[in-house]
């Protein structure tokens, strides 16, 4: 049995946020990962840009800018601003996978965080509307953790809906979005792979197509220069259909993905100036899962909210990316502005706190949003900023003894932005940028 003030479910970029956040309260945090590494999509999906990190070009602050300046300031350095060469995406964070999770890892231990790498979090056990203990499971067999308050940053939210709180699976429909499989291809002319006016690849996809060399869904080809010089991260191979709380169905994927993306570096080297002497390396471990259950919070994002640019007084954090809506009913993929030029939205806090569950909140993938909300405000560095604001709810609630329904926003806004996050409160993103 462990004890803790908070314990945090999932160690993907929310789950981090949290832990660290609440860690720097100088309160007891355990972080636990099913998986082998934190980082989430970054450990499925190794070389994912952090897009969204810069609403209207100014860095939205906080853990996020703490990673990204600590691995900037590196020699060499290990991360750099670029402008995202797709529609409607603004300026994105290129980094070094290995050393951004090493240094992932450096601000856990720093915060006194005790991850539990290879557990599990299986069940809560209930007193009324309160998590009293979780249940879970590593390979020396079952144990609980008693913690005073619950921070679910799992992806799919299985703990929370376990607790009780009401969820929705994808769209109104029950549709997900695709899941998605990707590798690197190292060695590429970066000066003729780059040369076309042509940000998705669609001549030569309908080549390979119409050759059968790709498969019929790889209709733009999503390839971008990775962080280190003639790298290309490739993002294309989507699989459709596949509901992400089923282990099987992504298994079933995974396996499907690597047949997918050995078909498209094949085709890359043939038909693709710049990859004939390129090799396909950094294959995900699995798909990356977008979509699963959207958790049923005190408010939910809706679409009207982010196109009226809605600046909430609960905002925990800004945000100006496009509607990135991928493979849910059929092989569109959306990336459709969602808010004017310059102008920008916040995710209100409310939005990560159950009704009734009186020490649970949640962060990331799970928060309360309609499936045309959602599409937007689920970029890693929203849902970095989602985690540091429910780690610093969590010792707001346990110092004033309350529930996490009862935190007074005010002074949850007033802290976050003390801790460096942009654009929240009476101050627009524009006039809180430093320099």
């Amino acid at each position: 049995m462990i004890e803790a003030d908070v314990l945090v479910v999932g160690g993907g970029t929310a789950g981090f946020g949290a832990a660290v956040a609440a860690g720097w309260q100088g309160l007891r945090v355990v972080l636990i990962e099913a998986t082998s590494k934190i980082g989430g999509v970054m450990a499925f999906c190794p070389g994912m840009p952090w897009g969204a990190a810069y609403p209207v070009g100014v860095m939205i602050g906080g853990i996020m800018e703490e990673l990204t300046e600590r691995l900037a300031a590196m020699s060499p350095p290990a991360a750099e601003k670029r402008d995202c060469t797709l529609e409607n995406f603004g300026p994105e964070i290129q980094y070094d996978h290995d050393i951004a999770t090493l240094t992932m890892f450096q601000m856990l231990e720093e915060a006194g965080v005790e991850v539990l790498l290879n557990a599990a979090a299986l069940s809560p056990i209930m007193e009324g509307q309160q998590i009293a203990a979780v249940s879970c499971y590593d390979r020396r067999g079952p144990f609980e953790v008693v913690p005073r308050i619950v921070l679910d940053c799992s992806g799919d939210g299985d703990l929370s809906a376990k607790a009780g709180v009401p969820f929705t699976l994808g769209d109104a429909s029950g549709n997900m979005m695709g899941v998605t499989l990707s590798f690197h291809m190292l060695d590429a002319d970066w000066s003729r792979v780059f040369a076309e006016e042509d940000p998705y690849f669609t001549r030569f996809a309908a080549r390979g197509i119409v050759d059968g060399c790709l498969h019929p869904d790889l209709q733009k080809l999503y390839l971008m220069r990775g962080f280190h010089e003639n790298t290309v991260f490739c993002n294309s191979v989507v699989i459709r259909g596949v509901d992400g709380t089923d282990p099987r169905d992504v298994s079933r994927a995974t396996q499907e993905g690597r047949r997918r993306c050995l078909q498209l570096s094949e085709f890359l080297r043939s038909d693709v100036p710049g990859f004939e002497n390129a090799r396909m390396a950094h294959l995900g471990p699995t798909v990356g899962v977008r979509e699963t259950r959207k958790l049923e919070g005190m408010y939910r994002v809706s679409g009207d909210d982010l196109r009226k640019a809605t600046k909430f007084p609960d905002g925990i954090v800004c945000c100006d990316n496009p509607i990135d809506d991928v493979m849910r009913a059929d092989s569109s993929m959306t990336h459709d502005a969602i808010v004017g030029l310059g102008a920008y939205y916040s995710i209100p806090f409310r939005a990560l706190v159950p009704n009734d569950i009186r020490n649970l909140m949640f962060a990331g993938r799970i928060l309360s949003a309609d499936a045309e909300a959602f599409a937007s405000v689920r970029g890693m560095p929203q849902c970095m900023a989602m985690g540091q604001a429910v780690g610093t709810a969590a010792a707001m609630a346990l110092a004033n003894s309350i529930t996490v329904q009862e935190i007074d926003t005010s002074k949850l806004v007033s802290s976050l932005s003390a801790q460096g996050v942009r654009g929240l409160g009476d101050t627009a993103l524009g006039e809180a940028k430093n320099g």
